[in-house]
């Protein structure tokens, strides 16, 4: 045995170093037995403590967020499924994570295929419009870039004071600058104004203008699909009341992206109360954008999703397994239905 091997390493706060010397040992721990497969026998003698202390240190890691766990779907699977998503809905990429009870763990399991993905893409001198939402919130929260890149992040909506730092595109763009060392631009409007009349004198604004014109020339737009629930953000920011959301399915509405435009499951348009009073790029100036990538990791969006696929706007969709799964089953099912009706209707109405 080296040298190395044999010489203890005191693990937790001595007098002289404190509590970043000590996660600073936890973190030299981990990261043996993570990246370079060092058993936990040999971190017992390298370190001169008991197995038991390093697996609670390694537990420690995990629980203080040193170390994240992430389970990708099955490369073979994923291959497979994506290969039918572009068939049927003529989508470049599909990025899928495997399923996870806890909502929390889905949502940062797909942020973190998506900000590895956009890591990829990303160039010098490129603009990314940047939507609302827990799940794009969650992508810059998983953002890792070792190499700083010249990157303006642009909110594509304006912001809102119930959406809170998590969900809103403003501070969503400053933490993906931060990751990157690039840039951030705030949209200088409200998300939700009172009436059409508002929002028309907002888009005279110079300074609005000018924001909205950067992220229509993007070259990557970072959205999430919204549905229509009791606990969908529209509810949660007071743009819609439960009653107005039963109301708002009940007419065929199934989701929206990015908070604007509403669509049905066939992905036509739909009438809402927000008509005309979201401040941000509408579904038709998304659709002018190289790469849209939309995200939605919550189980109850798949009907939403299929509509928004349907809308021709989405290049790439990130969701989890169980989605893409459903998303086929109602493609299918809807297909089917519509193919039914067309027949029934072609049937002369003596002959019914």
């Amino acid at each position: 045995m080296s040298d190395q091997y044999r010489r203890p390493h005191a693990v937790g706060p001595r007098p002289d170093e404190g509590k970043d010397a000590e996660v600073d040992a936890i973190t030299e721990i981990a990261a043996l037995y993570y990246a370079d497969d060092v058993t936990q026998e040999d971190l017992s003698q390298r370190f001169g403590m008991s197995r038991a202390k390093i697996g609670r240190l390694l537990k420690r890691a995990r629980e203080e967020g040193i170390v994240e766990i992430r389970v990708r779907a099955h490369r073979g699977v994923a291959v497979e499924i994506e290969q039918e998503f572009i068939r049927r809905f003529r989508i470049g990429r599909l990025i899928v994570a495997a399923d996870h009870r806890d909502l929390d763990a889905q949502r940062t399991a797909l942020a973190a295929l998506v900000a590895a993905h956009l890591n990829r893409l990303l160039r010098d001198g490129m603009i990314v419009a940047v939507g609302m939402g827990r799940n794009v919130g969650a992508v810059a929260d998983s953002m890792v870039s070792t190499s700083p890149r010249s990157v303006t992040f642009v909110s594509a909506i304006g912001g809102s004071l119930r959406a809170g730092e998590i969900m809103n595109p403003d501070h969503i763009c400053r933490r993906l600058a931060a990751r990157f060392g690039g840039e951030s631009e705030t949209l200088y409007a409200p998300a939700l104004v009172d009436n059409t009349s508002v929002r028309g004198a907002l888009m005279q604004n110079e300074t609005v203008r000018q924001t909205l014109d950067r992220a229509r020339r993007a070259d990557i737009a970072l959205i999430g699909v919204g549905d229509l629930s009791e606990d969908s953000n529209m509810v949660r920011m007071g743009w819609f009341t439960p009653q107005e959301i039963t109301e708002a399915r009940l007419s065929g509405t199934i989701g929206d992206m990015m908070g604007y435009d509403f669509f049905d499951i066939q992905g036509n348009p739909t009438s809402t109360p927000l008509q005309e009073r979201i401040m941000g790029l509408t579904t038709s100036e998304l659709r002018r954008i190289p790469n849209v990538i939309a995200i939605a990791s919550e189980s109850t969006k798949a009907a939403g999703i299929l509509g928004a696929l349907r809308t021709g706007t989405i290049n790439t969709l990130a969701t989890s397994l169980s989605n893409a799964h459903t998303v086929l089953s109602l493609d299918h099912a809807t297909q089917r239905r519509s193919v039914a009706s067309r027949r029934e209707d072609d049937i002369p109405h003596r002959a019914r």
